[in-house]
């Protein structure tokens, strides 16, 4: 299996093909059967990982494994503590509400490549660089947090994802994993997914098992719960040869008789059928 770390230049797509020509991971990665993990807008830059292990990819795009990402956002202006202190305590975008991040100002700012289009200042207004650290995956989620709190993001670069970082990597190169960073990664989803536990498809008699991959039979004795669909839907299998439709037609007999009970196999007694009675009439 291929793990690939790619920092994502400014306007290219996190994907591999384009109508309208636009640039995009092909352009920098000719490695064939792989996929980004998660995206990053095209006017962001930064950390991408690459793969074609499909059970990590899932296990790093799904929100409730709580992988962080960290970001540094140049902002127009100089946020102030009572911001800071709301992007950490979560932001009300309108759709819903941001979980907790960790924030910080950064003091001065970092070290970076340039990038291929100038941000644009506006000369009587400074700007300053926060750290954002999050493990949400909403769409634009750092630059609709900064903008709701009264400091728009100018530039925004993805540093890390879990604890890959970005590093030495210019815009456009990349690098494989080592061995040992893609055994700390699978380790730490391991146990990521063991922290996320069980939940229960809602309107499904079925439970989903986080990675894809169910506890041990020993595991769920010790929780007191039994596997299969039937158990974690918590209805009795049907006896043989009966069906909720089944049961219906037997209920709208009983209804058409009051006082009497139906028995199997008895026959309608003369006169009293539907057609009877219209003859009767």
């Amino acid at each position: 299996m291929r793990y690939v770390l790619l920092n994502k230049p400014y306007e290219v797509l996190t994907q591999f093909t384009d109508e309208t020509g636009r640039q995009t991971l092909k352009d920098f990665v000719q490695i064939p059967n792989i996929y980004p993990v998660g995206r990053l807008d095209f006017d962001s830059e930064g950390l991408v990982l690459l793969t074609d292990d499909k059970q990590l990819q899932h296990r790093l795009s799904e929100p409730r494994f709580k992988v962080p990402k960290t970001y540094w956002a140049q902002v127009e202006g100089i946020p102030t503590e009572a911001a800071l202190e709301n992007l950490r305590r979560g932001v009300d975008l309108k759709t819903g509400y941001t979980s907790p991040a960790e924030v910080e100002l950064l003091p001065e700012a970092p070290v970076l490549w340039e990038r291929s289009k100038p941000v644009r200042f506006r000369a009587n207004i400074p700007t300053s660089w926060v750290q954002i650290r999050i493990s949400q995956g909403m769409n634009r989620q750092v630059r609709k947090m900064t903008a709701a709190v009264g400091f728009p993001t100018l530039r925004l670069v993805r540093v890390s994802i879990a604890d890959l970082n970005v590093e030495k990597l210019q815009p456009g190169q990349w690098r494989e994993l080592t061995t040992a960073e893609v055994q700390a990664l699978r380790e730490d989803m391991a146990a990521q997914t063991a922290a996320a536990g069980t939940f229960k498809t809602p309107g499904k008699g079925v439970e989903f098992w986080p990675g894809g991959v169910p506890p041990s039979t020993k595991a769920l004795k010790a929780a007191g719960r039994k596997a299969g669909p039937a158990a974690s839907s918590g209805r009795k299998p049907a006896a043989a040869g009966t069906s909720r439709a089944a049961g219906k037609h037997a209920k709208g007999r009983a209804a058409g008789r009051p006082g009497t009970a139906s028995k199997p196999g008895a026959a309608p007694k003369p006169g009293t059928g539907r057609s009877a009675g219209k003859r009767g009439r």
